[in-house]
Protein backbone atom coordinates (compact mmCIF):
# COMPACT_ATOMS: atom_id res chain seq x y z
CA UNK A 1 0.00 0.00 0.00
CA UNK A 2 2.12 3.05 -0.99
CA UNK A 3 -0.16 6.96 -0.23
CA UNK A 4 1.17 10.26 0.50
CA UNK A 5 2.06 10.07 4.13
CA UNK A 6 2.28 13.88 4.57
CA UNK A 7 -1.52 14.42 3.03
CA UNK A 8 -3.45 11.12 2.99
CA UNK A 9 -6.81 12.48 3.45
CA UNK A 10 -6.52 15.47 1.10
CA UNK A 11 -7.28 17.24 -0.71
CA UNK A 12 -6.41 15.71 -3.83
CA UNK A 13 -6.71 15.87 -7.50
CA UNK A 14 -7.66 13.36 -9.13
CA UNK A 15 -8.36 14.07 -12.91
CA UNK A 16 -11.13 16.40 -12.94
CA UNK A 17 -12.03 16.09 -9.48
CA UNK A 18 -10.98 17.20 -5.94
CA UNK A 19 -11.60 14.71 -3.37
CA UNK A 20 -11.22 14.97 0.45
CA UNK A 21 -11.54 12.37 3.46
CA UNK A 22 -13.07 14.35 6.46
CA UNK A 23 -11.43 12.03 8.81
CA UNK A 24 -13.42 13.54 11.34
CA UNK A 25 -16.90 12.05 9.85
CA UNK A 26 -14.83 8.98 9.08
CA UNK A 27 -16.20 6.03 10.85
CA UNK A 28 -14.19 3.31 8.52
CA UNK A 29 -17.24 1.43 7.60
CA UNK A 30 -14.84 0.95 3.74
CA UNK A 31 -17.81 0.64 1.79
CA UNK A 32 -15.57 3.29 -0.21
CA UNK A 33 -13.06 0.72 -0.78
CA UNK A 34 -15.49 -1.97 -1.86
CA UNK A 35 -16.44 0.69 -4.46
CA UNK A 36 -13.31 2.40 -5.32
CA UNK A 37 -10.58 -0.36 -4.20
CA UNK A 38 -7.57 1.36 -6.25
CA UNK A 39 -8.37 4.74 -4.23
CA UNK A 40 -8.92 4.33 -0.84
CA UNK A 41 -7.42 1.92 2.34
CA UNK A 42 -7.98 2.14 5.64
CA UNK A 43 -5.31 3.49 8.29
CA UNK A 44 -4.11 2.12 11.03
CA UNK A 45 -6.78 4.37 12.96
CA UNK A 46 -8.89 3.12 10.61
CA UNK A 47 -10.03 6.04 8.32
CA UNK A 48 -9.82 5.82 4.51
CA UNK A 49 -6.65 6.90 2.51
CA UNK A 50 -6.24 7.72 -1.16
CA UNK A 51 -3.51 5.51 -2.38
CA UNK A 52 -1.34 6.61 -5.17
CA UNK A 53 -3.39 4.34 -7.31
CA UNK A 54 -6.15 6.69 -7.47
CA UNK A 55 -6.07 7.98 -10.77
CA UNK A 56 -6.21 4.42 -12.18
CA UNK A 57 -9.92 4.68 -10.84
CA UNK A 58 -13.24 6.72 -13.17
CA UNK A 59 -14.71 9.97 -11.73
CA UNK A 60 -17.63 8.15 -11.91
CA UNK A 61 -16.19 5.64 -9.34
CA UNK A 62 -14.52 8.37 -7.53
CA UNK A 63 -17.93 9.82 -7.05
CA UNK A 64 -19.86 6.53 -6.59
CA UNK A 65 -17.21 5.73 -3.90
CA UNK A 66 -18.57 8.82 -1.71
CA UNK A 67 -22.06 8.29 -2.73
CA UNK A 68 -21.14 4.45 -1.31
CA UNK A 69 -19.93 6.43 2.08
CA UNK A 70 -22.64 5.91 5.27
CA UNK A 71 -21.46 9.32 6.48
CA UNK A 72 -20.73 11.09 3.47
CA UNK A 73 -17.04 11.98 4.73
CA UNK A 74 -16.34 12.55 0.74
CA UNK A 75 -16.40 15.71 -0.12
CA UNK A 76 -15.83 16.33 -4.36
CA UNK A 77 -15.32 19.43 -6.08
CA UNK A 78 -15.33 19.82 -9.98
CA UNK A 79 -12.32 21.82 -12.04
CA UNK A 80 -14.29 25.31 -10.72
CA UNK A 81 -14.58 24.31 -7.02
CA UNK A 82 -17.61 23.81 -7.02
CA UNK A 83 -18.94 20.91 -4.41
CA UNK A 84 -20.81 18.43 -6.64
CA UNK A 85 -21.08 15.79 -3.89
CA UNK A 86 -22.23 15.32 -1.20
Amino acid sequence: MTYNQTNPSGPRKVGKLTVTMDRNLCIGAASCIAVAPKTWALDNEAKAIFLDTAEEESSETIIDSAKACPVAAIIIQDVTGKQIYP
